[in-house]
């Protein structure tokens, strides 16, 4: 009597490894969603305050910005400062320097699709801010003696998104290669101090209020957090290419 011998199914490693890989890939977008959404929802409500004038936080704006202008004014060569501030900061004249240190990044790296993530985000970010004006549309602030004189509106603040968006995509674009937690600590403080500067100069100079500014940053934070989720989630080796040499780093980001 003969005997016929069952072989299980070996499972296939392609496929399994192409489910954890989609699987990861459906996380981080759906991650991506949800700061996107988050994001959304908090320049929405403020927004909502803003345009509705809603009391404690039109008094809040008001008080502030008037202090803010009187201590400037006080003081001519702060007042050069801020000018010279607002000028280097302006989206227009940010983006080019910003460019020229991707290009360097991807030249040194060969990072090619990290690079072109950072590029594109920019100029997203750029557009989407004014494009939130338009929504907005408050009026920038009055005052009994201003400093200077700005057009256009006021919710979100583009000079504090731009610089919010670019500063945060320069430090996630560099991020791999900076393996050293004394640089990430470094990239981050110094992101976040460009940030609060350039915020403090458009309050201190009364183009803007205090809730346009902390919109602004929310702004361009946001959504660079949730641009690199969604592109982590297409391109995860070359988001993960943290470890080995350059020439490791190179060929891994270039899949």
């Amino acid at each position: 009597m003969s005997r016929t011998v069952l072989r299980r199914a070996q499972p296939d490693p392609r496929a399994a490894r192409a489910t954890t890989v989609a699987a990861g890939r459906a996380r981080r977008l759906s991650r991506a969603v949800l700061v996107g959404a988050g994001t959304a929802a908090a320049l929405l409500l403020l927004g909502v305050l803003t345009r509705d004038k809603w009391d404690p936080l039109v008094r809040f704006d008001e008080r502030a910005v008037a202090a803010a202008t009187s201590f400037s004014a006080a003081r001519p060569a702060l007042v050069d400062g801020l000018f010279a501030w607002q000028w280097a900061f302006e989206g227009v004249h940010l983006f080019v320097p910003v460019a020229g240190l991707c290009l360097v990044f991807w030249w040194r790296t060969r990072m090619t699709t990290r690079t072109l993530w950072a590029l594109v985000t920019i100029l997203t970010a750029w557009g989407f801010a004014n494009l939130a004006k338009e929504v907005a549309r408050r009026a920038r602030p009055v005052l009994d003696d201003p400093i200077a004189h700005a057009g256009g509106y006021s919710f979100p603040s583009g000079h504090a998104a731009n610089t919010a968006a670019m500063t945060t995509a320069l430090v996630v674009l560099v991020w791999p290669v900076l393996r050293r937690r004394a640089l990430r600590v470094a990239a981050v403080l110094g992101a976040a101090s460009l940030m609060v500067l350039t915020a403090l100069d458009r309050v201190m100079i009364g183009a803007h209020y205090p809730s346009d500014v902390v919109g602004g940053i929310v702004f361009g934070v946001g959504l660079v957090l949730a641009s690199y989720l969604g592109y982590r989630g297409w391109s995860p080796q070359d988001a993960s290419a943290t470890t080995g040499s350059t020439t490791n780093t190179t060929t891994k980001a270039a899949r």
